[in-house]
């Protein structure tokens, strides 16, 4: 699972699921990242062998994904935007998920691990799906609470 940087505030409980039964891929989610600049969102993305391959920020209008290998190349290196259409948290969820549903396979692949994503399960991707949606329901609404400890700022 992704390291924890010093200086943001996490809250909610931690999900982490496997997504291969021969390969250690697994899918993690920070149900609410505060990022020091004020601003944040759920966090989540996808490890092979406790490295960070894929990490989508959901963060609304700031928001933004990597790929290629996050902790290979870094923030800036691996730094994608979401389509200029989806600047809302909820809709860059949906998208991030089915990116995870429909091109984890090619990101994993493209970023140097082919057995891993020759190993993805399909059923086993589905309901880790399944279990972030149901655990950011869970978690409720912890964007208020965020704002109200002054962790994120209006409009960020």
């Amino acid at each position: 699972m992704a390291t924890m940087i010093d200086g943001e505030s996490y809250l909610g409980h931690v999900l982490v699921r496997r997504l291969s039964k021969t390969e250690e891929v697994s899918l993690y989610l920070w149900p609410l990242r505060c990022l020091k600049s004020k601003m944040g969102g759920p966090t989540f993305g996808v490890d092979v062998n406790k490295e960070e391959i894929i990490r989508f920020d959901p963060h609304g209008p700031r928001g933004h994904w990597h790929k290629g290998g996050y902790d290979k190349l870094g923030a800036g290196g691996s730094h994608v935007e979401f389509p200029d259409e989806i600047r809302d948290i909820e809709g860059q969820v949906e998208w991030s998920l089915d990116q995870i549903r429909e091109k984890a396979a090619e990101y994993l692949a493209d970023a140097g691990h082919p057995n891993a994503a020759d190993a993805l399960d399909a059923d086993m991707i589905e309901l880790a799906i399944a279990d972030i949606k149901t655990h950011l329901g869970e978690e409720g609404d912890l964007r208020t609470e965020a704002i109200e400890k002054d962790l994120i700022r209006v409009g960020m």
